[in-house]
C-alpha cells in the first residue's frame, strides 16, 4: 500500500500514531452529544430545538454546525403522517356557540382549555383517548383512555384536569360538536364547574386546531412508530409520553424553547416578582 501511495513505511506508521487534531477531537465529541440529544428528545427535534436542548446540558454549538453534523450522521426527525377525525356530530343534542372563534390565546394558565377525542390502533382493537389542553402553555392538563368512546371517557378527562389544576370559574371550555360533549351529563358537569362551553362550527377542524395539533404530534412522534399488542401497552406508553416527555421535557418554539411545565413555572415566578 505504501508503494501505491508513494509514501515511506516509516512515514505511514508515523501518521497512524499521530494524535487527532483538536478540531477532530471536538467534532467527535459533538457527534456523540448530538446523537445523545437526538435520542433524549425521542428523535423529534430539528436543529433549532436540538440546539436548545444541548445548551440546557451545557453544550453550546452553532446551528450551522449542528445541521452539518446531523446530515453527516444521517439524523432526521420522525416523519409526519395524516390521521382521521373521530367526531360524530350527527345528533340532535343542544350545541353551544363558538366563543373562542379561533382566538387561541390566553394571558394566564387555566383560562382556556380545548378538548377532543382520538383513537389509537392496537392488536386488541381501538383505544380511544380524550384529552384537555391548556391554550396558555400547551400542557395536557387532563386525559383518559378506554376501549369505548363514551361520555364517561370525556368526563374522566375533564375531572382529571380539574383535580390537577383547580381552575377558577369562567374558564372557556372549547370542543367540537361530538355527541359526548353535547350530552346532558357533560353539559351539566360544565355548569357545575362554572365553565363556559364553546364549540367549533360543524365540520371545521381549524376551530379546534391546538388540540388537532397535539394529536398530530403524539401520533407522529410516538404512535405511528409503534405496534401495540394490547391496549394496556398503549396506555402505558402514551401516559409516559404525556406526563414525562410532552409536558415536562418537550421544548416548544412558541414558549421560548421551554417545556409547558417550565413555561408555567416561569409565569408564576414572574408573578411573585412583580
Amino acid at each position: 500500500m505504501c508503494r501505491v501511495f508513494r509514501v515511506s513505511a516509516s512515514g505511514y506508521y508515523s501518521w497512524l500514531k499521530r494524535p487527532l487534531s483538536k478540531r477532530a477531537q471536538q467534532e467527535g465529541r459533538l457527534e456523540v452529544e448530538i446523537r445523545a440529544a437526538h435520542k433524549r428528545t425521542r428523535e423529534t427535534c430539528g436543529p433549532e430545538r436540538l440546539q436548545q436542548d444541548m445548551s440546557a446540558y451545557g453544550v453550546n454549538v452553532g446551528l450551522c454546525r449542528i445541521r452539518r453534523i446531523r446530515k453527516k450522521l444521517g439524523i432526521c426527525c420522525k416523519q409526519k403522517r395524516k390521521f382521521k377525525a373521530t367526531t360524530n356530530s350527527k345528533h340532535k343534542l343542544p350545541v353551544a356557540g363558538n366563543i373562542l372563534k379561533q382566538k387561541f390565546e390566553a394571558t394566564a394558565p387555566n383560562k382556556v382549555w380545548v378538548t377532543d377525542i382520538t383513537y389509537i390502533p392496537t392488536d386488541e382493537g381501538w383505544l380511544y383517548l380524550a384529552g384537555h389542553k391548556d391554550i396558555f402553555n400547551g400542557e395536557i392538563v387532563g386525559y383518559a383512555m378506554d376501549a369505548r368512546m363514551t361520555k364517561d371517557l370525556v368526563n374522566k378527562s375533564l375531572l382529571r384536569a380539574v383535580a390537577a389544576k383547580c381552575p377558577t370559574t369562567g374558564l372557556i371550555h372549547h370542543s367540537d360538536r361530538g355527541s359526548q360533549y353535547c350530552s346532558y351529563e357533560y353539559r351539566e358537569l360544565l355548569d357545575h364547574l362554572g365553565m363556559r362551553a364553546s364549540m367549533s362550527r360543524k365540520g371545521n377542524c381549524y376551530d379546534n386546531a391546538p388540540m388537532e395539533s397535539f394529536w398530530g404530534t403524539l401520533k407522529n412522534e410516538l404512535v405511528h412508530h409503534r405496534r401495540y399488542t394490547s391496549r394496556q401497552e398503549a396506555i402505558q406508553e402514551i401516559t409516559e409520553y404525556i406526563e414525562i416527555f410532552y409536558n415536562r421535557q418537550r421544548r416548544q418554539e412558541r414558549l421560548g424553547y421551554l417545556s409547558p411545565s417550565a413555561y408555567e413555572r416561569q409565569f408564576y415566578e414572574r408573578q411573585l416578582e412583580a
